[in-house]
């Protein structure tokens, strides 16, 4: 029918036809490309799913748990009003925290980077969730877990992972986790998605949360809240939502690399968290660590040999994570690492990590004590994470609590289950629920003699505020410094800075006389807020407080754009700074130790070092950020020995006739 109607057309008219034609293949063509690129139209408010042609009147906001081991992305589906993980066709949700570069550049995320853990160790980064928010100084002691180049600059900035010559922030490897997870979002659902909800240990700091909610944003998602991983989990139970339940609950958390427990009362639908305890550095992977250490003696295999053999490192992390999920359901493994046969029972390896099972106790003792409750008034406790799989675990708990678990839901997916459904709860689509959350670590500002003044204690309820007055210590003062710290010693150099600012313009007074009150504002998701003013004249000055390796919001938003256009200079100038700063310093100061201890140093120490400064000179004057923060790397491992060697001389002659007593 078709072709009789195209045959009876003048001539004109075909070419005509031909035409349309021609465009509706194109048109096709273009939904196609558009569909499988997971790109779609917008008409002022009104978007247009061009996959199914339908109007999408509201956006679906994604929960996700971006966790040490895999992360995973959920939603609460609208027809059921159940939270569901999204699924691909191979039928898996997970998606392995794992990050590879290939030698060009190339990313991959996921299953196909875990394959490579071995063969390219060194450009295969895992467990990055354990680097949010740290500086080296923070993860040193635990610096051999890592098969990747974890550099050492002495600082307390963000730590930075070198991959050939290329440096990378936490930040940025978990904003890649990140954009995988939104891309199998958009293919699953065939939806735009661009807000989220993500989760996070309940006792990870400002820094780490701060560190989350940027790795969110330079994603591409609007990062609606954070929330804490055992209060989403007591969310995907269902737990208190049948209409004068009250419970008191406790969450216990085991991941891969964190472990937390919370203590929450729930009443009429309200989610109250009254304590909340743990170890941002505790979970599987430390079982990984200690099975993988004990097969190291068992092997004679030397720490220098580990260092130099990251391949065979990597072979004992991954055979001793295996052999941990074997001996969930068997009693022996047995496997061969490098030709060689290592074995452990189900027995030995309980042993090997009850010390980690019962630091996790401890915590738990803590939570009680902190919410004045005994374990006995706890009404059931929820088990979340991969590694509460482990049976020892399951045991421990369940005696020291005296009572069945809660571990029905899958433990790897329980999480971003919650993280859905308070996404839901965001969208205006579930009134039936409030969620009251707390704040992990105390927080204040220092004092005289480099006290600490907590303003916020820890585990008040959030959102909160709270503000206390000050004045100057000396006669026509005409500015405060205020310094912003976390933790729970007395002494701040004992806790973590967070920020400082100066409120300049007060006006001079007699000491005493000035009155600054000080304001901290703790939002929902955990961040903090700051503001000083001096009562008398009106001067004020306020900061969202933000770790000095944070990133400003003009930063992620400059990023962001960089990202969907080629302009990358103007995405590294921030980076470019903090490079150059750092490479100056350490010019200063190697030049100052030349210029002191020469005579100390063999003329080979000396032309090496010189030479390596001038590849320094070179590299800041070329403005190269990469080649700048790889020069300064090879000074610094240049001058370390023989810095070393005069500074062990240098005590060597102090000591000297001196008695230790």
């Amino acid at each position: 029918m078709f072709l009789q109607i195209y045959k009876t057309f003048s001539a004109a008219a075909i070419e005509l036809f031909n035409a349309c034609l021609l465009l509706i293949v194109y048109h096709v063509c273009l939904i196609n490309y558009l569909c499988n690129s997971n790109l779609y139209l917008s008409m002022g408010k009104v978007a247009i799913n061009i996959a199914t042609g339908s109007l999408q009147t509201e956006e679906t906001i994604v929960g996700i748990d971006l966790g040490t081991t895999n992360s995973l992305i959920a939603i609460v589906r609208q027809d059921s009003r159940q939270p569901i993980a999204l699924r691909e066709t191979d039928g898996l949700t997970l998606v392995p925290s794992i990050v590879h570069f290939d030698k060009e550049g190339n990313i991959t995320v996921g299953s196909a980077a875990r394959e490579l853990l071995v063969q390219e160790p060194e450009r295969t980064i895992y467990s990055v969730k354990r680097l949010m928010g740290k500086s080296y100084k923070d993860v040193s002691s635990h610096a051999d877990f890592f098969a990747y180049k974890v550099i050492d600059d002495n600082t307390d900035t963000l730590v930075k992972i070198q991959v050939g010559e290329k440096f990378y922030s936490p930040i940025e490897l978990s904003s890649f986790i990140l954009k995988e997870l939104k891309h199998r979002a958009e293919h699953i659902l065939k939806m735009p998605i661009s807000k989220a909800v993500i989760t996070v240990p309940a006792y990870f700091n400002d820094a780490q949360r701060q560190a989350t909610r940027d790795a969110g944003r330079l994603a591409g998602l609007d990062v609606l809240r954070i929330v804490n991983e055992p209060t989403a989990a007591s969310l995907a139970y269902g737990l208190g939502l049948k209409a004068n339940e009250e419970k008191t609950i406790a969450v216990y958390d085991l991941g891969g690399g964190t472990f937390d427990i919370s203590v929450l009362k729930i009443t009429n639908g309200i989610f109250e968290v009254l304590s909340t305890n743990g170890d941002t550095y505790l979970g599987g992977d430390d079982m990984d660590r200690a099975l993988a250490a004990h097969w190291q003696l068992q092997m004679n295999i030397s720490d220098d040999e580990l260092k130099q053999n990251k391949s065979l490192t990597q072979q004992l992390r991954v055979t001793a994570e295996e052999a941990k999920k074997h001996l969930s359901n068997n009693d022996i493994f047995e496997a061969d690492i490098n030709g060689r046969k290592v074995s452990i029972t189900k027995p030995e390896f309980n042993k090997l990590v009850q010390p980690l099972v019962d630091r996790t106790i401890t915590s738990c003792k803590n939570a009680l004590r902190d919410a004045g409750l005994k374990k006995e008034q706890i009404d059931a406790i929820v088990m979340v994470g991969g590694s509460t799989r482990v049976p020892l675990v399951k045991e421990s708990i369940r005696d020291f609590f005296g009572k069945e678990l809660f571990d029905q839901l899958n433990p790897d997916e329980v999480v971003a289950l919650g993280a859905a459904v308070q996404a839901d709860i965001l969208a205006g689509n579930n009134t039936e629920m409030l969620l009251l959350d707390v704040t992990p670590l105390s927080l204040g500002i220092e004092t005289m003699g480099g006290l600490m003044d907590v303003l916020i204690p820890r585990n008040s309820k959030i959102p909160n505020k709270a503000g206390r007055q000050y004045t100057t210590q000396k006669d026509g003062q005409s500015g405060m410094r205020i310094s912003v710290y976390q933790g729970e010693r007395d002494l701040v150099q004992d806790n973590r800075k967070l920020a400082e600012f100066s409120l300049a313009g007060i006006p001079g007074m007699p000491a005493g006389l000035p009155k600054v009150e000080v304001s901290f504002l703790i939002d929902a998701d955990g961040i903090l807020k700051v503001s000083a003013k001096e009562l008398r004249s009106g001067i004020q000055q306020s900061i969202e407080v933000k770790p000095q390796y944070g990133l400003t919001d003009e930063e992620v938003e400059k990023m962001l754009l960089d990202s969907l256009t080629h302009a990358k200079d103007d995405m590294q100038t921030r980076a470019l700074v903090e490079a150059i700063t750092e490479a100056e310093q350490m010019l200063d100061v190697t030049e100052k130790f030349l210029a002191k201890h020469r005579e100390e140093l063999a003329e080979e120490e000396v032309n090496t070092t010189l030479g390596s400064m001038q590849m320094l000179r070179e590299a800041i004057y070329i403005k190269d950020k990469d080649r700048v923060q790889h020069a300064t790397e090879a000074l610094n491992d240049v001058s370390r020995p023989y810095a070393e060697r005069v500074m062990d001389a240098a005590l060597k002659d102090a000591m000297k006739g001196k008695k230790v007593i």
